[in-house]
């Protein structure tokens, strides 16, 4: 891939997802940014954001309702996807659970496996502790 120049703006995303937890959609990065900078077009962050997953620097996740998430931890690791409310969480599996996923699959698969991607649904915290009460 090219060198790209220099672009404050898609620095400022990756300052804004390098500095949350949460998995943000391009909406809530477009208005935290927006902030900053007054003249940014939503365009130019789903441009961006798109361009950081292709580059490997951020995930995209998408999610049972049709919406996308992104995530700046490109480290291996699942996510949560809470069925009432929509948050996505981390989820850590060790790193011998995760491995022998892939190898689990190859075994039983003739072509090439090189990789997966998990997704757990379920209630996040807040909503758990929420429906409790209830």
């Amino acid at each position: 891939m090219p060198t790209l120049k220099f672009s404050r703006q898609r620095e400022a995303i990756k300052g804004y997802l390098a500095g949350t937890k949460e998995h943000p959609t391009a909406d809530t990065v477009y208005a935290e940014l927006k902030k900053d900078y007054p003249n940014i077009s939503l365009g130019t962050v789903y441009r961006n954001l798109n361009l950081l997953v292709d580059m490997g620097e951020i995930i995209k996740i998408p999610t049972s309702d049709g919406g996308i998430r992104f995530d700046y931890d490109v480290s291996d690791h699942c996510h949560l996807i809470c069925e009432k409310c929509g948050r996505v969480e981390d989820i850590s599996l060790d790193e011998s659970i995760i491995s022998s996923i892939n190898d689990q699959a190859q075994s039983t698969y003739d072509g090439l496996v090189k990789d997966h991607e998990i997704q757990f649904f379920g209630l996040c915290k807040h909503c758990l502790e929420e429906t409790n009460t209830q």
